[in-house]
């Protein structure tokens, strides 16, 4: 079964980034949301971003031009999955919200079309099951912004067929995008089980030793080889999407993440980072600018707890079947910017000073730092 036609549902920021992605792959692209005016403004940003690349010479303007009339906004969701053979919905993430367009997508699309739903940490399972079809049901995790970001999870739920993956991972791939599978729909999937706990352990590490967030923010990016700091990277996604993802994963699984309380306390109080002017760090209006990090600042943090967190997340992708190294890898210098392999850096401090350090924090701080079977095993 070849896909030619896709109708987005929604067209916020990932809904068009991902229109455009498609419509410049080939495929003739139906955005649909509630509203005229939101439709309008979408294809507006598209058609500035589709200039863009014209005017770096990236495309020529018969190609723009192509790629833009090759998506039409439809209001009407009936008229907007008439042709669909794949629905990709890009809604809020709130569950009831999504519940509710699927109950009436799925009354709307033939019985063959295919739904994959864009979320970041959502069960598909769930999802899937309130509509008449798990079998053609799939997650598929675009990264923000879908135009310029490489990586895309794709996550089969519990009764995903494997001819729906095959064709979900053929699309990944045909609109130049790098798929990695998440085997198992498990709370997270792979990228936010790494990343988001590590927010709140980077908190912890702060409280535990006194750091300040520049030293943390150092010797996250020099000593493990990421492309900035962890709050600045919180900042830069905004506190009020790692709250949610925060709170979805836990309602999930209390062993996922261990909720440092200045995370909620900053959504509450509007501190989201960078869109509010304010989180870890302050900026200011006028342009995008990073914190002064230095391999001086690094010098005197250590950041083996912060290691430990994200190894010990990456062993259990791996004890549950989730993921593999290889996969896992891919994810992390892809979706997180990592220079060097999550593993190498745990074999250059050593897996059992890990061990070590886990279990320490285990006899401290709880259950929660228990080392995975897997790195116990890696000694």
């Amino acid at each position: 079964m070849a896909v030619k036609n896709i109708t987005v549902l929604g067209s916020g920021v990932m809904g068009h980034g991902i229109a455009q992605v498609s419509a410049t792959a080939g495929y003739n692209v139906v955005l649909r949301d509630i509203k005229q005016e939101f439709l309008d403004k979408a294809m507006e940003k598209i058609k500035w971003s589709l200039d863009k690349l014209v005017s770096k010479e990236k495309i020529s303007k018969e190609e723009g031009d192509g790629i833009f009339s090759r998506i039409k906004p439809i209001v009407d969701l009936n008229e907007a999955v008439k042709d669909a053979e794949l629905v990709i919905e890009v809604v809020p993430e709130i569950m009831e919200l999504k519940k509710s367009v699927y109950a009436e997508l799925d009354k709307a699309a033939a019985p063959d079309v295919i739904f994959a739903s864009n979320t970041s940490t959502l069960p598909i399972t769930e999802i899937a099951n309130t509509t008449s079809r798990p079998e053609k049901f799939i997650g598929i995790h675009f990264f923000n912004p879908p135009q310029l970001m490489k990586l895309v999870e794709v996550i089969p739920g519990e009764k995903t067929s494997q001819q729906v993956t095959d064709l979900t991972l053929d699309y990944v791939k045909s609109v130049n995008k790098q798929a990695v599978v998440c085997r198992k729909d498990v709370p997270g999937f792979i990228i936010n089980r790494l990343f988001i706990p590590m927010v709140h352990e980077a908190c912890f590490l702060k409280d535990r030793t006194n750091a300040t967030l520049e030293e943390i923010d150092s010797a996250f990016k020099f000593n493990l080889g990421f492309p900035m700091g962890i709050f600045e990277l919180a900042d830069f996604t905004g506190m009020d999407v790692i709250h949610k993802a925060t709170t979805e994963m836990h309602l999930r699984d209390k062993k996922v993440i261990k909720p440092h309380p200045l995370v909620e306390k900053m959504f509450d109080e509007k501190k989201l980072g960078q869109k509010s002017g304010e989180g870890y760090y302050k900026y200011s209006d006028d342009k995008y600018e990073r914190v002064a990090l230095t391999e001086e600042l690094a010098a005197k943090c250590d950041p083996i707890q912060l290691v430990a967190n994200i190894l010990n997340n990456a062993a259990w992708l791996i004890t549950h079947g989730a993921s593999d190294i290889e996969e896992i890898e891919k994810a992390a210098q892809l979706g997180l910017g990592l220079k060097k392999p999550l593993f190498e850096t745990a074999k250059e401090i050593g897996i059992t000073k890990i061990v070590n350090e886990l279990n320490k924090l285990a006899e401290k701080h709880g259950e929660f730092y228990k080392p995975d079977p897997l790195l116990m095993s890696m000694q």
